[in-house]
């Protein structure tokens, strides 16, 4: 885990640098890339225009700095150079964190290459002069990695958004990755109403063992944007662009501003 935010210090306090301006929540399977998922690329059609207009929507809110943030084998900052590839789902695709920085660098998990590929969707002009950063966060991450690094964000000032990437529980049926668990749904509803209300209270009330036991890959990753909405402090409101489980695994795609 690292100390602090690369390229800042010192500890945020409310009202003095905490400019947390804007948050999207959307999911990482590698099927939302039309390429790899072939045929069946028109069954995330409605996932991917909620995605897209959801990071729209992030950076009209005009960050200095985006930060994407997903599940990875460690807790910790990514700063460019950095890439990530779609070569082990068979795909001969490589996307660099920044476009303009294309050097192989730090090698991106899944969850922030998405982030990545959803970022390179929207138009040049709507990305200049917007500095990005990857993190990553463990699900073994403690209580206190978690708000560590949910502090450090905002340390990205003036003006800092957030992309987090995230999956729901994988166990909706019997043919879903995790098989099926009765307990998935409720756990799933739970967060869409979390992620709608903009609560950052019940995101932070997630049980890690019921999450591991969901596999529900984003659990890690929401109570980081919970930390960091609590830090900034305010009102906050939140919409649910999007949520289904088209293959087992629970999707959502949320937009949270301050009220």
């Amino acid at each position: 885990m690292t100390g602090s935010a690369p390229g800042r210090t010192g500890e945020p306090r409310y009202g003095e640098g905490v400019s947390l301006v804007a948050a999207a929540v959307c999911p990482h399977p590698p099927l939302i890339v039309p390429e790899l998922a072939g045929a069946a690329a028109p069954e995330l059609d409605d996932l991917r225009t909620a995605a897209d207009a959801a990071v729209s929507r992030l950076l009209g809110a005009r960050p200095d700095c985006l930060v994407v943030l997903g599940t990875g084998a460690v807790t910790g900052w990514i700063i460019p150079p950095a890439t990530g590839s779609f070569r082990p789902w068979g795909l001969d695709l490589t996307v660099p964190l920044v476009p303009a920085l294309p050097d192989e660098g730090k090698r991106l998990p899944l969850s922030v290459t998405v982030g990545a590929w959803l970022l390179g969707r929207q138009p040049v002009g709507a990305r200049a002069g917007v500095r990005v950063v990857g993190a990553q966060v463990s699900a073994e991450a403690t209580p206190a990695e978690l708000a560590r690094l949910a502090g450090q964000v905002h340390e990205y000032r003036p003006r800092v958004a957030l992309l987090v990437m995230g999956d729901g529980s994988a166990c909706r049926g019997p043919k879903s990755p995790g098989y099926d668990d009765p307990r998935a749904e409720a756990y799933d509803d739970g967060v869409a109403r979390a992620l709608a209300d903009a609560d950052a209270d019940a995101l932070l009330g997630l049980d890690p063992a019921r999450s591991a036991e969901l596999k529900a890959a984003g659990r890690a990753p929401w109570q980081v944007l919970a930390g960091a909405v609590r830090t900034a402090g305010g009102g906050w409101r939140g919409e649910l662009r999007h949520h289904s489980a088209p293959y087992g695994v629970a999707y959502f795609v949320a937009s949270w501003e301050p009220a």
